[in-house]
């Protein structure tokens, strides 16, 4: 493969940084990366030692993303959570188009089981959010460029961590409006969804699915509080607070967007209406078992507040 595959948010951000991994995972086969970042730093000066080709450019701007397609065949895009991921998926897609891409791996978000009734229904998504990453899908499958989704649950276990860590470090109490201790929240991995979407490039043959459901575990709320006990080896309970409250206590450092797409999930899931399922999609592609939140938290124990080993 001479072609180098166009990463993008390949900086990485504060939490998944799915893009920063798929880059670093591609490099590691000796496949060419250009690496589309933001802006230039310290993050990209770390790209560049790892062998990569670094540009620097806004997904909202199509010149830059006109520019970053030359002599592409194969990207990966991916949106913070945050304004603009319709116009930037509609930008993207059809840069695509225009240079001829045949496999854009796009990173999206969980919709339902392809044999639901309910899959892809506007009507019915969960935050606007979601409903943004329904309508991005259709806009990658219209522009035909080959389009793989990944539809992944809305929090990834680095999500959780950012959510948890606070409260567990200061109080040894998780804190968050998810009602019930039986509240299934659906969870997945940021670093198997990045295995995911470096397998299927780094692969010279086309996908053999256009979807695929990344849902590594499906557990309650208090199997999630039974699993970090363990991870992190000290009591932690769990205290269901209001979402007003939740939303005052995160709201200096989680942008409205955010705010308003988490709000929204809490509602949803709390409602218990979906029965959410996990899925053999990451095994599949990677011939790897997915990694679990306890084995997460395990590795994280450090930097979430784990007590004497």
């Amino acid at each position: 493969m001479s072609d180098p595959i166009l990463v993008t948010g390949a900086a990485g951000g504060t939490q998944g940084s799915t893009g920063r991994r798929v880059a670093s995972l591609l490099m590691e086969q000796s496949i060419p990366v250009r690496a589309l970042v933001h802006k230039l730093d310290a993050r990209s000066d770390e790209l560049r030692k790892q062998g990569a080709e670094v540009v620097e450019g806004d997904l909202l701007n199509s010149a830059s993303v006109q520019a970053a397609m030359r002599n592409i065949k194969r990207a990966y895009f991916t949106y913070p959570v945050a304004d603009g991921l319709l116009e930037a998926a509609a930008i993207f897609a059809s840069a695509a188009r225009d240079a001829g891409l045949e496999l854009v791996v796009n990173n999206s978000q969980y919709q339902g089981r392809p044999d639901d009734p309910g899959f892809r229904d506007l009507q019915h998504a969960p935050s606007f959010r979601n409903l943004q990453h329904r309508l991005a899908d259709r806009i990658f499958d219209w522009a035909q460029v080959g389009a793989v989704h990944l539809q992944a649950p809305p929090y990834y276990y680095e999500n959780v961590r950012a959510l948890i860590s606070r409260g567990v470090a200061e109080q040894s109490t998780v804190f968050l409006p998810w009602g019930e201790d039986k509240t299934v929240i659906p969870l997945v991995g940021a670093e198997d969804v990045s295995r995911v979407a470096a397998t299927l490039l780094a692969n010279p043959g086309v996908p053999s699915q256009s979807v695929y459901a990344l849902v590594s575990e499906t557990p309650t709320v208090i199997e999630i509080t039974e699993a970090l006990r363990r991870a992190i080896g000290r009591p932690i309970r769990y205290v269901a607070i209001t979402d007003e409250q939740w939303a005052n206590a995160v709201k200096e450092r989680v942008n409205p967007h955010a705010l308003d797409h988490l709000t929204h999930l809490w509602r949803y899931f709390r409602r218990g209406g979906e029965r959410f399922q996990a899925t053999d999609a990451i095994r599949v592609v990677t011939a790897r078992d997915p990694q679990t939140l306890e084995e997460f938290f395990r590795k994280n124990a450090k930097a979430i507040g784990a007590g004497p080993q």
